[in-house]
Parts: structure tokens; sequence; C-alpha cells
């Protein structure tokens, strides 16, 4: 999975994998939050959407699949007797929404925008979960990121095939880049954290 496929501007710095691989219990327990807030983000999408079958359809198996790979993180914290603690402030997600979420106009462009959100939340966690599972030392965390990677690829496509059920492609496209450049703004200007899996 390339950074072209995924459609980001800017790579992840190269020295996070490492700094993330000594600080492994507390990439796992942010990780378990971030597929919590995941599946919850889908849960609103479908109660403020529901009307839209064919959003409802698509991200009812997404909120499943995000509340099984919560529990799947959960299992490897159990394995490392580490506790879940409480949820972290995710400074990557909160510049996102500040950033490019719009609070008036269409609720088109509303839900379209909703839906990039969740679309660059997951190429991001794409592109991270492609790192730890090539270059961590872990083989079962290496197998357990190759096919969470898979996963976040398939809802990532999910999210923009979505926005363009809804709007114009030519629309989408064209604010999915607007999105990508605020992206690869906030990732160049985040302090690499081994303690946040964003």
């Amino acid at each position: 999975m390339s950074l072209t496929t995924l459609g980001l501007e800017l790579p992840t710095d190269p020295r996070w994998v490492n700094i993330a691989e000594m600080n492994i219990g507390e990439i796992l327990i942010d990780h378990a939050w971030c597929e919590q807030k995941a599946a919850s983000s889908c849960i609103s999408l479908i109660v403020i959407y529901a009307d839209k079958h064919k959003l409802v359809e698509i991200l009812t198996p997404i909120v499943a699949e995000e509340w099984g790979h919560f529990q799947r993180v959960l299992t490897e914290l159990r394995k490392r007797a580490i506790s879940l603690g409480r949820q972290r402030k995710d400074e990557y997600v909160n510049q996102l929404r500040t950033r490019l979420r719009r609070s008036i106009g269409d609720q088109k462009e509303q839900l379209m925008d909703s839906l990039l959100i969740n679309a660059l939340i997951e190429a991001r966690s794409c592109e991270r979960f492609k790192l730890l599972s090539e270059h961590i030392a872990d083989e079962g965390l290496q197998k357990f990121y190759h096919e969470l990677m898979i996963s976040e690829a398939g809802h990532y496509r999910s999210f923009i095939d979505l926005a363009e059920t809804y709007l114009p492609a030519e629309r989408v496209r064209e604010r999915w880049k607007e999105f990508l450049a605020v992206e690869a703004d906030i990732m160049a200007n985040l302090t690499i954290r081994g303690d946040r899996l964003h």
C-alpha cells in the first residue's frame, strides 16, 4: 500500500516507527481508542443520515469491523498485561476536524466533508499500519498490522465512494485535494510521538 494509492501527500517521518516500537504498549492503547472512535464515527453518520440507504448499507459492516478491531487490540493488550486506561486526546484528528469541517452550508457538502475526513484518517492509519507491519520485530504484531492495513484501505475507499454517491465525482476530487494539502501541513507540523498512532 503506497502513498500514491492512498492519495497522501506526505509520508510519515521514518523515525516514528522506531519510536513507536519502543513504546508499543502505548501505541496499542492509543490504537484501541482509535478503533473505538472509528466505530463511533460511523454510528454517528448512520444516525444523522439514516435516510441515505447506501450510506447505512456500507457503514453498518464497517462499524462491526472497527469494533472487532477494538476487541483484537484489547486482546493484544491483555497478552502484555496492559490495561486500556483513559482515552487520549488525538491532536491529529482534532486538527483535521477543526481545519476541514464546515459549520454551515449545504447538507450534502457537510456529508462529503465528514466522509472525506473519515477517509483521511483511514488512509493515514493504513499507512502507519503498513510501517508497523514491515518494521517491528514482533512477528505476531507484524501479521496483525498487515491484516488491519488491508482492512483500513478498504474503509478508505468506501468513504471516498460514498462521497461520490451523493455528490458529483469532480466536486469530491476537488475537495479531496484540498483535504490532502491540509493533512500534509498538519503532518509536517505535528510533533513525532511514539505513544500515538497518528
